[in-house]
């Protein structure tokens, strides 16, 4: 999912009760639900580096104890510069004496780690939801897992999220309005009405994801059998999917409706022909960028794009691009067969070397090779 989401889940988190049971929980879960995201700074060695590396360890099972013990090391650090000067035992207790006689909580660092463990594990499950996927079990198992019931962006369960963050505040000023005293924990029920909508949001997504697959499985593709197919989320119409199957020879993608139970296909822009490996396919394939996105891709189309002859140098080079069809549809950010983002070019050189790796519109600078 996208930053904003996994900040609005942790704090939803933390409100819906973890606050209780020690200080600096709200806190801890927020910056724990957007921590795995930290492998983003390897894009400052370069657009494949980051491609490389995201959701990588970082989003594991074996790296989660890891992150939650690194979110409870910035917890302290900022527990120790807020409490500086007032003494040992403060740094143990939120505020001085006189909070503890308003019930101010101690900070309890068992339940600091454990509270970031689950809201780093919540950062998984919810990357897991969309089609992107993750490797929960690497290095053990490299193999990518993906639900594809949610996209990206998710605007019903954002909303919802948003809302339970917003209301307890808006209400808070209606009730000093009237002189209520401001209750200590507040937004509990909101935030738990918000983790609910995503729950039973993400059931429902589920069950319409299978009859998706269940109303591909039932068309008929040039008489071709059907090696894989799968199906992807449209955001917020719970009943729209993008489906794509694979043959031999050939991609097919299109357009399903489980509450019409039909499925529009227009050729040719939904046919994507499997083309012949070139040498400078084959030489694509094998560089960092390649191999790299074949070990990430469920459904690659890799196509020589074009050639063109140098102005810098003597010889005909060759253009290969590679893109993954389960982002080949337009809705928000992507474009189809016009612009998919989670592309790559790679440019052979006429010996054939990799001369040019470019994603997102960034080139991979060779000093920064693996």
């Amino acid at each position: 999912m996208e930053p904003v989401t996994h900040l609005l889940t942790g704090a939803c988190l933390g409100r819906s009760g973890f606050n209780r049971t020690t200080a600096c929980a709200t806190l801890t879960m927020v910056l724990a639900a957007e921590a795995p995201d930290i492998d983003l700074l390897w894009g400052l060695r370069g657009p494949v580096a980051e491609f490389q590396h995201h959701r990588g360890i970082t989003h594991t099972f074996l790296g989660a104890p890891f992150m939650a013990l690194l979110i409870t090391g910035i917890v302290w650090l900022w527990h120790r510069w807020r409490t500086r000067g007032t003494g040992k035992h403060a740094r143990d207790i939120v505020g001085s004496q006189s909070n503890r006689r308003d019930n101010a909580s101690p900070v309890r660092w068992g339940w600091i780690w454990f509270l970031a463990l689950i809201a780093d594990l919540s950062h998984l499950l919810l990357d897991w939801t969309n089609n992107y996927g993750i490797r929960p079990l690497f290095p053990f198992n490299p193999h990518w897992y993906a639900g594809s019931i949610f996209f990206i962006f998710e605007p019903v369960f954002f909303a919802g999220l948003l809302l339970a963050l917003l209301m307890p505040a808006i209400l808070g000023l209606a009730d000093r309005e009237i002189g209520v005293r401001r209750a200590r924990f507040r937004g509990r029920g909101w935030a738990i009405f918000a983790l609910s909508v995503g729950m039973v949001l993400g059931c429902w997504r589920w069950a319409e994801h299978d009859r998706a697959l269940a109303l591909l499985a039932q068309q008929n593709f040039q008489n071709e059998p059907v090696v894989k197919m799968t199906v992807n989320p449209y955001p917020v119409d719970v009943f729209q999917w993008f489906g794509v199957v694979e043959t031999k020879d050939f991609y097919q993608t299109g357009i399903l409706n489980t509450r019409a139970d039909s499925f529009i296909s227009e050729a040719p822009d939904n046919l994507y022909y499997k083309q012949p490996q070139t040498p400078a396919i084959l030489a694509a394939r094998r560089s960092w960028l390649g191999q790299a996105f074949l070990d990430w891709s469920t459904y690659p189309f890799v196509a020589q794009r074009g050639s063109f002859d140098s102005l810098q140098h003597a010889g005909h080079y060759t253009q290969v691009h590679f893109e993954d069809l389960r982002f080949a549809y337009n809705v928000l950010f992507l474009h189809g067969r016009r612009n998919n983002p989670l592309g790559g070019t790679v440019t052979i050189a006429p010996n054939g070397a990799v001369d040019e790796m470019r994603m997102n519109g960034r080139i991979q600078n060779s000093a920064n090779s693996r």
